[in-house]
């Protein structure tokens, strides 16, 4: 069962678009605001090695960020990352 969490930032386009995927696939994820919760960035980069936002991440399976889930759902390989 698929445990998707996205980090995320205010005003962040890339955040927006990340989450309609999401959302359109009808994939459940819990979003973790790194500007209302800055303690949860730390986390954020440990898990995907990355300081932007945003990121996405299944269980501890760093998945990527809105351009690499968008080229993982082109390609066919979205559903099986997110599964």
């Amino acid at each position: 069962m698929a445990n998707i969490t996205i980090y995320t930032s205010s005003f962040c386009p890339y955040c927006v678009q990340a989450k309609r995927l999401l959302d359109k696939k009808n994939i459940a994820f819990h979003e973790i605001s790194i500007a209302s919760h800055p303690e949860k960035r730390a986390e954020m980069i440990q898990k995907s090695r990355r300081t932007t936002v945003p990121q996405i991440v299944n269980g501890d399976t760093h998945i990527g960020d809105c351009m690499e889930i968008y080229e993982l759902e082109s390609a066919g390989k979205l559903d099986d990352l997110l599964a």
